[in-house]
């Protein structure tokens, strides 16, 4: 490879385009991106599954190969369980590595891995560090899962220090790590010692065009919203972060109190049979399956509020990628989450929302009605939050970067042999 000559890229990562919710919007994104900007770029994927976490029609079986716009995306089968809970999600992660270990690689000359999945993430990384080429690799973490196990309280001592044990090496292998959010580069610093010079910080970006005019008295027909109640709608992943337990128990409130307010969860996930049958019978409570991308985004411009739902004491594991479609869709936000975390930064500079106290119902039900009783104030935080999606979470500048970034890497072959850790930082598990 040359300075003149086109970059080959592979971009490995779990979830990829049809996926329309969760890291796939933005890893297609990215591919796209870079592949406008003259890289050639291949991606190793799997059948797309989620947030259903069923293999969507048209897909499964064998590996299949597929070529979109000058891109070979070549699918790889894995263990897709009903229940993406514990030992069966990382059954689910070592599948998909397994996969990936036995694939083609082709001559790259750059690798980008995209985390989640950790577990598939390292053996690819064990794979890449082993070969003969050594070719650099820049790892793109969406989200920790040390940091999201302390924050949820699941898994045991032994199985933390693992999987922490796990994602430092893993992390310590790459050649250079993209974060999605300047807490998570200072996290990396000082849990992992690892150089701050070797961290970039690209935040994720909106994925969906501008929100065109829909037909918002029809869509709310179709979803059998009536005109006159205020419709909060979560959209997405329904998994244990989310803890939307909180929004069940809201919309009881709002029945009690007779309130004109319907909260809607859209998507699917691992909690959603249990939150279906803790929810049975309350009339201020519906679930909308999964959508499309136009019905997902026709669905969040005819909802009143969007919602931000995290459980209590979750405030640095990740940044929710559904805020960029929030602001997008140009409706004012509630973020029931730490007031001190990453979300409530992001609200709080977009000026797109308020935020709420985890897992307090009457104030979710509560700023759902100060938002109906106050339509010029509603409009005006959903103003903000599109002015921040255009001025801070443009896609272009963000793959502006990314593509640079990766040009720096594939140049330097000092930093193919992993990261340096800072010198006196304390990389241990303490």
């Amino acid at each position: 490879m040359t300075k003149q000559s086109p970059l080959n890229v592979l971009v490995i990562g779990l979830n990829f385009f049809p996926e329309v919710t969760g890291i796939a919007p933005y890893t297609s994104g990215l591919v796209r991106g870079l592949v406008d900007r003259g890289f050639n770029v291949d991606v190793l994927t799997a059948h797309p599954h989620y947030p259903e976490w069923k293999v969507h029609a048209g897909y499964g079986g064998r590996k299949r190969i597929d070529f979109q716009d000058g891109i070979q995306i070549t699918r790889l089968p894995h263990y897709v369980p009903a229940k993406p809970e514990g030992f069966r999600r990382l059954a689910s992660e070592l599948s998909f590595g397994s996969r990936v270990l036995l694939a083609h690689w082709g001559r790259p000359d750059v690798i980008v891995m995209v985390s989640p999945a950790l577990f598939s993430t390292a053996m690819a990384m064990f794979r890449a560090r082993m070969s003969r080429r050594k070719p650099p690799i820049s790892l793109w973490i969406q989200d920790l899962y040390s940091l999201g196990m302390t924050e949820t309280g699941t898994g045991s001592g032994a199985v933390a220090r693992l999987v922490t044990w796990v994602e430092k090496v893993t992390i310590g292998a790459a050649s250079g790590v993209v974060v999605i959010h300047s807490r998570f580069a200072h996290y990396l610093t000082e849990k992992f010692g690892i150089d701050p010079q070797q961290i970039e910080v690209i935040g994720n970006w909106t994925h969906l065009k501008q929100t065109p005019p829909f037909d918002v008295a029809a869509i709310r027909a179709r979803h059998g919203w009536e005109p006159d109640e205020t419709i909060v709608l979560h959209a997405g992943n329904m998994g244990v972060k989310q803890a939307l337990g909180n929004v069940v128990k809201a919309a009881r409130l709002a029945e009690e109190q007779e309130l004109p307010v319907r909260f809607v969860l859209l998507g699917n996930g691992s909690q959603r049979e249990s939150l279906v049958a803790e929810g049975q019978g309350i009339s201020r409570l519906q679930f909308i399956d999964s959508l499309d991308d136009s019905g997902f985004q026709a669905a969040l411009a005819s909802a009143d509020v969007l919602l931000v739902n995290e459980k209590l004491g979750v405030s640095e594991m990740a940044v929710p990628s559904k805020l960029t479609s929030y602001f997008n869709a140009v409706r004012p936000v509630i973020a029931a989450t730490d007031g001190q975390g990453v979300t409530a930064g992001e609200i709080g500079a977009s000026g797109g929302g308020v935020v709420v106290d985890a897992e307090d119902p009457q104030a979710l039900v509560n700023a759902s009605i100060a938002f109906r009783d106050d339509p010029v104030w509603a409009a005006s935080l959903a103003a903000s939050g599109m002015r921040y999606r255009t001025d801070v979470l443009g896609q272009e500048v963000a793959i502006d970067r990314f593509a640079q970034w990766l040009r720096g890497l594939a140049l330097e072959p000092d930093r193919i042999n992993g990261l340096t850790h800072s010198q006196g930082k304390d990389g241990g598990n303490s």
